[in-house]
């Protein structure tokens, strides 16, 4: 795949944009974070999709100058996985949290990480959850299949919480053709 120089500068504008309103934000919409989740469907995904979807990940990371490790997963089944240089088991680590987190709430992790956050809870302390097994930080989105619902999960690591949910999005945003704020 190659990413044109509009593309890398589209998706470098995004993710200031979308960290930098994130991070500063006291509370993160959590009905703008559902939305994400709402639009960015499938009509269909096999491990072709995947593997593209994967891939669009690592080209966006590259084209920002960023590493990270990216998972798919589909019913369970490990369809990608890519580590960037320097990352390590840890970030492996991340991925099972992280996307546990998805398969047992069916949301984000960065939407539960906001959930807890705005009603004042502690999100490195989830009530009835090992937080060894669950990590409540972003960078882990429900796939969902329209007329199925969720089927997986796609997860980063590597960049701060806010920063990993929005490579995910870019990169299923571009995926699916979407454009426009989410």
């Amino acid at each position: 795949m190659v990413i044109s120089i509009r593309q890398k500068c589209r998706f470098a504008l995004f993710l200031a944009l979308a960290v930098g309103g994130l991070a500063q934000a006291q509370t993160v919409d959590l009905a703008a974070l559902a939305r994400q989740e709402q639009v960015l469907q499938f009509d269909s995904f096999n491990s072709d999709t995947a593997l593209a979807l994967g891939n669009k990940v690592v080209e966006l990371a590259r084209a920002a100058n960023k590493k990270v490790a990216v998972n798919v997963t589909r019913d369970g089944l490990l369809l990608f996985y890519f580590g960037m240089e320097g990352m390590t088991a840890d970030h492996a680590n991340w991925i099972r949290r992280k996307s546990n987190l998805v398969n047992r709430t069916g949301h984000s992790s960065f939407y539960t990480h906001n959930e807890v956050k705005n009603s004042g809870g502690n999100f490195e302390a989830l009530p009835g959850l090992d937080m060894r097994d669950y990590a409540a930080h972003g960078g882990s989105f429900p796939l969902i299949l329209k007329g199925t619902g969720r089927i997986g999960t796609i997860t980063v690591t590597g960049l701060p919480g806010p920063e990993d949910h929005a490579m995910v999005i870019a990169a299923l945003k571009s995926y699916l053709k979407i454009d426009g704020e989410l």
